[in-house]
């Protein structure tokens, strides 16, 4: 396990005071790793695990040769360029039962989408692009089929004893419908992160509490705890705990022992007058930077005993961003997912001038919609503040203004991080 020093040893620039936003991506992908333990679970309880291992398949998906449309199967040698074709149809193939009969030359099968296309067979005519004819026979038009149409091939989505899914895959709805189409059960998946989370403060409020002066609710657990479970965790909330040195060496030590990471907000500015950044100095190894980022500056990164630590700032929009930008991709790592990036960037035009300086990364609450050009445009949602947490809830995405990047000036294109699909 590598100590915060041999880490920043290894980045080039490295500089706590003055961090760029993706040397902090870099910082915790050496930091962070893949947590130990393996659940067994049903499908339908595998949506956004992480799988184990790799999936086998136990069998070729489809099973055999089938029609892809309502029409008639036949022998497809017999089209001639130009010319119409007159089969005669000897019988139906339903789905889900072999047709035991054979099929001519000269003859075609009535067939349904996904049964099995009899021996001899590689051509499904569907049965809109036919005309009937005398004596039970059909008419092929010329030209509206040709050799091999409309059949689905044995294997050709998944081969039997061929990789389905690799270790590291997160699993969205579709591969949960890919393993039961292999009939399984049950799969190998990567135990939930175990993450502790609580805000500090003697100004923080829970629920339930009277408001008094000076004092605001606690919105950053909720939060916090959303963001988590949207991206699978097992969540312990240990609430909000007063400035006290006690208080705060109990629930640091608490989380350390039942969590593989540790989330806590506020405290970790420069000229805090709270005890946060003092105990996780005592009772870990602990970094603390200057991220060149708005919102969301100071952040203390580290461990204490086992657990990664990642201390966030107190204000709610900054909450946020900084999950999103640096703590989610962490935590997809210690899940053991093959893919830890942070989400896409879309590019959309500005309907409006932003102003900012290079030298660093700007995160601007932004409204994506469909411009009519059909191309994606956007605008911010008006006050940037890092307290501002209705901005949040208005906006569908951040525009980042990257570290070098100047200023904006309306109709030109900038990246957009998109909330919807960021698990």
């Amino acid at each position: 396990m590598k100590t915060l020093d041999a880490i920043a040893a290894e980045l080039q620039g490295y500089d706590p005071q003055a961090l760029p936003a993706p040397m902090v991506d870099a910082f915790l992908a050496r930091l962070v790793q893949p947590v130990a333990g393996v659940d067994e679970i049903g499908i339908a309880d595998a949506l956004g695990r992480v799988l184990a291992d790799d999936v086998v398949s136990p069998v070729s998906v489809p099973p055999h040769d089938n029609s892809a449309m309502d029409g008639y199967a036949f022998d497809g040698g017999q089209l001639k360029a130009g010319a119409p074709l007159s089969l005669q149809v000897v019988g139906t193939a339903l789905a889900g039962k072999a047709w035991q009969g054979k099929v001519a030359t000269g003859q075609a099968l009535k067939i349904m989408t996904g049964a099995v296309m009899p021996a001899g067979l590689d051509t499904v005519v569907p049965q809109e692009f036919t005309r009937p004819a005398a004596e039970g026979r059909i008419e092929i038009p010329a030209d509206v089929v040709r050799p091999g149409d409309n059949r689905r091939l044995a294997g050709e989505d998944l081969m039997a004893g061929r990789p389905a899914l690799l270790r590291g895959e997160r699993l969205g709805p579709a591969a949960c419908g890919l393993l039961a189409s292999l009939g399984l059960p049950t799969v190998r998946v990567v135990r939930r992160p175990r993450v502790a989370y609580f805000s500090t403060g003697d100004e923080i409020l829970s629920l339930g509490e009277p408001p008094r002066e000076g004092a605001v609710y606690d919105s950053n657990r909720y939060t916090v705890r959303g963001l988590l479970a949207r991206l699978g965790c097992e969540v312990i909330d240990l609430g909000v705990v007063r400035d006290e040195p006690a208080l705060l060496e109990q629930a640091f030590r608490t989380a350390a022992a039942q969590a593989d990471a540790i989330i806590t907000s506020g405290g970790v500015s420069v000229g805090e007058a709270d005890f946060t950044k003092a105990m996780m100095r005592q009772l870990g190894d602990v970094a603390f930077w200057r991220i060149a980022m708005r919102p969301g500056r100071p952040m203390a990164v580290g461990r204490i005993g086992d657990a990664v630590l990642f201390g966030l700032p107190g204000n709610p929009v900054a909450v946020m961003v900084t999950f999103l930008a640096f703590v989610r991709p962490a935590l997809l790592r210690m899940m053991g997912c093959r893919d830890t990036a942070p989400p896409p960037l879309l590019r959309a035009r500005s309907l409006e001038a932003m102003r900012k300086k290079p030298g660093r990364t700007e995160y601007q609450r932004g409204i994506v919609s469909t411009g009519p050009d059909g191309g994606l445009q956007v605008r911010t949602t008006g006050n940037q503040g890092s307290g501002v947490l209705s901005s949040m809830v208005q906006a569908n995405g951040l525009i980042v203004l990257h570290h070098a990047q100047g200023s904006v000036a309306a109709g030109d294109t900038v990246d957009v991080m998109m909330f919807e699909g960021v698990a």
